[in-house]
């Protein structure tokens, strides 16, 4: 197949002997608006926009402090960087008020609420069914014993007693004439037994009768002062119906509760600070009976004490709050209440040691609003941290404030 050769293309020339060449007219550029002078006005809008952001940085972007930065170049590798941290950790410390452990005299007391009890209280009702014919209750008055109170009607009883005297004193004459006749042997010795024995029953029914009518007349029981009649002379009243009340104020009885962890520590004739809730008015009685049992519902001894009430200070029914004193310990240690912690265990504080908070576990006693008792953990010198204890930590170093 023959080659073909390639034909160089002409070069193009421009023929200048018969026209000047045509030169293009310059396009026609858009029109631009000519740049305007930036005025003061614009600076000073820049100048209080940098302003503002420096401002919110400094404000809520604060910069790490000197011992921040240290801890920082640590953490990237450089020793004393890490030092540098440390050193500023260990310069913050934690302002705390303390109480140094000294011992102090305690009277052991347990607090208590306890309600009056009258010593002697009665309802007054009839044994017997019947009307009201008298009735000598004067409200609020003071009885003797053996007072009649009031009566009830009794006619029937009255005309069944007479009738069995009668009946009784024929009942004698038959027994005395077969007396005779068994002394004869006219009669067997069971005939006269038969006789005896009607005399006998009616004597029985007759002292039956006369209890019945004595139950008509009911009188005080004790000495005492009667409370609100509930009824009047006329009404007709049936057993159980209450009709006042009798109670005897002089002495009083106060029941209250021990917890069962000083059962072992009460006894008959301890001292019992008696406060009327009232008239806040304080009285001293004493423990005169306590009970062999422990409440098994809320682990509390029941224990009574009594008072003389000579002036009525107390009522029957009223509440009064009670310090049942168990005695006196002489070097006892107690501390500020705030300052025990309650955890999962049982109790603990925090003690200063060489400048540093430290965790201790305690055993309390005898507790008040202010204070409470140490029975293990501390010692006499101890510095224990009473404010600022939400604040610490074990190990943190504390700045004791005055």
């Amino acid at each position: 197949m023959p080659l073909e050769t390639p034909t160089a293309a002409a070069s193009k020339t421009w023929d200048t002997t018969t026209s000047a060449p045509v030169v293009p007219e310059p396009s026609t550029p858009p029109a631009t608006p000519p740049p305007r002078k930036r005025g003061w006005l614009g600076w000073l809008l820049a100048a209080v926009v940098i302003a503002g952001m420096a401002w919110a940085k400094a404000k809520y972007f604060p910069s790490p402090t000197a011992g921040e930065k240290g801890g920082g170049k640590g953490e990237k590798g450089s020793g004393k960087g890490g030092k540098g941290g440390g050193s500023g950790g260990a310069g913050a410390k934690v302002p705390v008020q303390v109480y140094v452990v000294a011992a102090t005299k305690l009277s052991d007391e347990v607090a208590s609420t306890g309600s009056v009890l009258a010593d002697e209280s009665v309802t007054i009702q009839s044994e017997i069914s019947g009307k009201i014919t008298s009735l000598n209750i004067q409200e609020g008055q003071p009885v003797r014993k053996g007072q009649l109170l009031f009566t009830i009607n009794a006619a029937d009883v009255q005309a069944q007693l007479q009738k069995q005297e009668y009946n009784i004193k024929l009942y004698r004459d038959q027994e005395q004439r077969q007396r005779t006749l068994l002394a004869k042997e006219y009669i067997s010795r069971q005939e006269y037994e038969q006789s005896q024995n009607a005399l006998l029953t009616a004597q029985a029914d007759l002292a039956a009768l006369r209890v019945t009518l004595q139950k008509a007349f009911v009188r005080a029981p004790f000495d005492g002062i009667l409370g609100l009649r509930n009824t009047s002379v006329g009404a007709y009243v049936s057993p159980g119906t209450a009709i006042t009340t009798l109670s005897r104020v002089k002495p009083v009885k106060i029941d209250f509760n021990v917890p069962s962890r000083f059962a072992q520590s009460v006894r008959v004739g301890d001292p019992v600070l008696v406060t009327d809730e009232a008239t806040t008015q304080k009285i001293e009685a004493k423990v005169y009976a306590i009970n062999p049992q422990i409440d098994p519902v809320s682990r509390t001894l029941p224990v009574r004490a009594v008072y003389a009430n000579t002036h009525m200070e107390l009522r029957p029914g009223g509440f009064v709050k009670v310090n049942l004193e168990l005695g006196e310990t002489a070097e006892a240690l107690q501390i500020p209440t705030e300052s025990v912690v309650p955890v999962a265990s049982g109790y603990t504080v925090f003690t200063v040691k060489k400048g540093k908070a430290a965790v201790q576990p305690v055993n309390i006693g005898v507790r008040s609003d202010k204070v409470i008792q140490i029975t293990k953990g501390l010692a006499v010198g101890d510095t224990v941290i009473r404010t600022g204890i939400l604040q610490v930590k074990a190990g943190d170093r504390v700045s004791i404030q005055k």
